[in-house]
């Protein structure tokens, strides 16, 4: 026996008690069994619009609470959803990804997918070597130059994005638009478009990339679109769709609203804020002012 427990076995003797857990002084009571539901859902009554609108957004509306705090059943949602977007941002696009889809396949000057993650600058550019033999393999001197890139969601580009890029040049080529050779990038941000375009001479860039996952929206894609891309462009001379995914914009209606936003841009020669998207129809009302008809929609996860 050590001598810490023959200490203590000796305090015992001298208080006059050997067992380590004296006899209750009194019965234990009963307890009263759970409710079946531990933590119900409070309704809606007290928000005026919260019902309505959850019924038309994956986003977490209209929840209710229970007491102070988020029901089990909402916490768990969130963290579902939370999940499926750090899996997204987590995701790589294969080496061998782009061949298998016929694409041209370019690199950016990053290294690595954590490096793509703190240094979003070397995303914007091209790896010398890319650059080129985009320059030797490229179609020039054309209206629209096409980009699948991964972003921050390599999901979302193996996902829908083969759909809509196919999409996208049908209708492009449709309208009696000069495509140029579909390519696809990794680790790429939005400004690698101004190089793409600017190599190939093109009049308009559109990179259709993985967007910043949400909630439920981990594979979610945007475009953006620039007229006369070169280096240097800013963020005001884009215009750009996003929520392209199943339970958004489904891939061909917004290959058809980016093929309109491309003639747009030709007919008017401008991108960005000086773009008039009165001037366009078909946008799906992003050019006038009158609400956006309800949509209902299904979340990407849904824990019962």
């Amino acid at each position: 026996m050590s001598r810490t427990r023959r200490m203590i076995e000796e305090l015992r003797t001298e208080l006059g008690e050997q067992s380590p857990l004296p006899d209750p002084v009194a019965p234990v009571a009963p307890i009263e069994p759970p409710p079946v539901r531990v933590n119900p859902r409070a309704p809606l009554k007290d928000a005026r619009f919260a019902a309505q609108a959850a019924e038309h957004t994956t986003a977490l509306v209209g929840v209710g609470r229970v007491g102070t705090r988020y029901a089990t059943e909402v916490v768990l949602q969130f963290q579902a959803e939370l999940a499926v977007a750090h899996g997204a941002v987590g995701a790589v696009l294969p080496d061998d990804w782009a061949e298998q889809q016929g694409l041209v396949f370019l690199s950016t000057r990053v290294a690595s997918h954590r490096e793509f993650l703190l240094r979003p600058d070397l995303g914007r550019r091209l790896h010398p070597e890319s650059a080129t033999r985009w320059e030797a393999e490229c179609a020039k001197d054309i209206d629209i130059q096409p980009i699948l890139a991964d972003g921050l969601s390599a999901v979302a580009c193996m996902g829908a994005g083969p759909e809509l890029l196919a999409h996208f040049i049908g209708q492009c080529e449709g309208r009696g638009l000069r495509v140029g050779t579909p390519v696809v990038s990794r680790f790429s941000r939005v400004w690698l478009q101004d190089e793409i375009g600017q190599i190939a001479r093109a009049k308009v860039a559109c990179i259709l990339l993985g967007e910043r996952p949400g909630l439920g929206t981990g594979d979610g894609l945007s475009a953006y679109m620039v007229y006369d891309p070169k280096v240097g462009r800013t963020d005001g001379e884009r215009n750009m769709i996003s929520n392209i995914h199943a339970r958004g914009i489904v891939p061909a209606d917004a290959a058809e609203r980016l093929a309109r936003l491309a003639g747009g841009m030709l007919d008017q020669k401008t991108s960005g804020v000086d773009l008039d998207l009165s001037k366009i129809p078909g946008l799906g009302g992003a050019g006038g002012t009158a609400l956006r008809e309800p949509q209902v929609r299904k979340r990407l996860v849904s824990i019962p």
